[in-house]
């Protein structure tokens, strides 16, 4: 922290900030950022008549960034018409977050902050991985695509080769469309784990129901189970 200078980058985001098209707030911004190898890049507010396209000061940082070569933010100052320190908005931490990660730092009329205590519990490129890495996500066939969220997935144990495994079945539920295609939609293939058949459901409907190797059912849907199925699976 000790290592930034942060009158410098003050500085350009107060230079930037002149240049802002603000003519409907007057609320000119301008922020200026250190990128991991040593360049300084640096954006202003840039309004519009449709005001919900308006491209905040950060923004234009990263716009800056990738344009001139990429890298990492390590560090930002973002600057009100006063010259005075400003807080990135939610939108923009979330941006920050994205091109500098939790130990980029901000500029404060305090002490600067970590993104990681602008933007607590942020989403990141983790989250996405949690679920399209090792892990496919379970597709719905596009010919059944509109029956998403409707009917219901019934899990099941069954044997194959003498092993237990589970499979699965989505049924068309009573009081859906009428002179639609009616019985079973779609039918599973077998897993060893009942989990992996719960989240092929998940994937087609929020009701699914597990029933195990003594006939007993459960509820492994969303919400409360109903009155008709009391337990829930797990």
């Amino acid at each position: 922290m000790s290592d930034i200078d942060w009158a410098r980058l003050r500085a350009a985001a107060t230079d930037a900030m002149r240049h802002a098209y603000a003519p409907y707030s007057t609320f000119p911004v301008g922020a200026a950022a250190l990128v991991d190898d040593g360049r300084v890049v640096v954006g202003c507010n840039v309004e519009n008549a449709a005001y919900g396209v308006t491209l905040c000061a950060e923004c234009g940082v990263v716009s800056s960034l990738h344009a001139t070569g990429g890298g990492r933010l390590v560090a930002l100052s973002c600057v009100d018409a006063t010259g005075e320190p400003l807080m990135p908005c939610g939108r923009c931490r979330q941006l920050l977050w994205e091109h500098g990660g939790p130990e980029c730092l901000i500029e404060t009329k305090g002490d600067p902050l970590r993104m990681a205590e602008l933007l607590p519990h942020a989403f990141g490129v983790e989250d996405l991985e949690a679920v399209t890495g090792e892990t496919p996500v379970p597709v719905v066939p596009e010919r059944l695509a509109a029956w998403r969220g409707r009917g219901t997935v019934f899990v099941h144990a069954d044997l194959s080769a003498g092993q237990q495994v589970w499979t699965a079945y989505w049924e068309r539920s009573a009081g859906d469309d009428a002179g639609a295609e009616t019985g079973v939609l779609e039918e599973a293939p077998s897993w060893d784990d009942p989990a992996e058949a719960i989240t092929w459901g998940m994937a087609r409907t929020p009701r699914v129901v597990v029933v195990d190797e003594t006939g007993t059912i459960f509820w492994a849907g969303e919400g409360e189970p109903p009155a008709e199925i009391p337990v829930r699976w797990g």
